[in-house]
């Protein structure tokens, strides 16, 4: 049974979900239907122990998380280092996709899943070429990377298809910014279905919410806890306003695509922060057209990323069994590792055999009980043909 692993790693939440396909028989004149993924939330944050293993979704008590670095479009996208390495923002989210993947290949229907890892449809190319290169160089050459309205309208596909011909306008209302972008669907899509140019702002969402909510309660004069200053009723009228101010980016959308609201056939509402009921039914009133929302909406566009992923899975059983440690996960310094050892981040025909300082005590022991030689400790292993050897100090 083909198996796709959907990535979806946002500024504040990342979601990974998997999605096979139903072993029973369709009804005659029905396609086939796909399993319900299964899916996990957890938050967008990096940790590294001392020995550089990458966690993610961990806030320690004592130490520091690395976060805000999962948008490359934004000036305030962080870096880290580790060790004497610096990592960029692109190594972040790479780093995030690789532990998400070990994990998720703790299944065995996921060891020959296929693997779709989304962005935002507003990423230029430089971002894109940056996100492409900081992947190849954890060796995940094998990961597509798709606009994430593209998979939220695979996944309307899957859910609500065979679709007509048509544009919908996805709405992705998440924890830090809202985009609006149009896609086409339905029979005859092109290749490339973004029709116009995606619009964003980090005016809305589910923090700027929270600031409205916060300023709310602060002009209140009251003191006591937010959630008694703004609740009920209040918060469900500032939520109508928070959605209808966001309108605006909807028209300009429609504008840049020379589109008006009657070309579009559906309004496709994605995102952590559209899950109260105020959000959709605010966008059905005044846009006038059909609105499609998940029961969770956070994991529409992981769940969408699974079902193209899924396209591009191998069976199962003829792939090879691979075993993939923790070492995968940790950062290596390049600086100790002679140049004339380097292996160049694209390369994918050699790689380099690190090893840490107790096992080249051990491989030394053992040497020295073989015999020496006059120039030092006489080594002998058996490697593979286009492996070299490079040690950590």
């Amino acid at each position: 049974m083909a198996v796709g692993l959907g990535l979806s790693i946002g500024t504040v939440n990342t979601v990974s979900a998997l999605a096979g396909e139903r072993s029973a028989k369709s009804p005659p004149g029905r396609r086939r239907i796909p399993d319900r993924s299964s899916a996990q939330t957890r938050r967008t944050t990096l940790t590294f122990d001392s020995t550089g293993l990458a966690r993610v979704g961990l806030i320690p008590r004592h130490g520091r998380a690395i976060t805000e670095f999962a948008d490359l479009s934004q000036r305030t996208a962080r870096s880290a280092r580790v060790g004497h390495r610096a990592l960029t923002a692109a190594d972040l989210v790479a780093t995030v996709a690789d532990c998400l993947i070990i994990e998720a290949r703790r299944d065995p229907r996921a060891v020959a899943a296929g693997i779709t890892l989304t962005h935002p449809a507003a990423y230029t190319e430089s971002h894109l070429a940056e996100l492409r290169a900081a992947l190849d160089a954890l060796g995940l050459d094998r990961v597509a990377l798709v606009p994430e309205p593209i998979a939220a309208a695979a996944w309307l596909e899957a859910e609500r298809g065979p679709l007509m011909p048509g544009l919908a306008l996805v709405y992705d209302l998440g924890g830090s910014s809202l985009d609006v972008t149009l896609v086409r669907v339905g029979a005859g899509r092109p290749e490339r279905p973004i029709v116009g140019v995606p619009v964003r702002s980090t005016e809305f969402g589910g923090r700027a919410f929270g600031a409205l909510v916060a300023a709310r309660a602060g002009g209140s004069g009251r003191t006591t806890h937010l959630s008694g200053a703004v609740r009920g009723a209040t918060a469900d009228e500032l939520r109508v306003d928070h959605v209808r101010a966001s309108l605006e980016l909807v028209y300009r959308c429609l504008g840049l695509a020379d589109v008006t609201m009657a070309d579009v056939d559906c309004v496709l509402v994605v995102g952590g922060a559209a899950r109260p009921p105020e959000v959709p039914r605010l966008l059905a009133e005044v846009l006038a057209r059909p609105v499609v929302v998940a029961p969770d909406p956070e994991r529409t566009i992981a769940d969408g990323a699974a079902i193209l992923a899924r396209g591009t899975a191998t069976d199962p059983s003829a792939a090879p069994s691979r075993r993939r440690s923790g070492a995968h996960r940790r950062v290596v310094d390049a600086e100790l590792v002679p140049s004339w050892l380097r292996v160049p981040q694209r390369s994918r025909t050699t790689r380099a055999l690190l090893f840490t300082r107790r096992t080249r005590r051990r491989l030394t022991r053992a040497a020295t009980a073989v015999g020496m030689s006059a120039g030092g400790v006489a080594l002998a292993f058996a490697l593979p043909a286009d492996a070299v050897i490079a040690s950590l100090r």
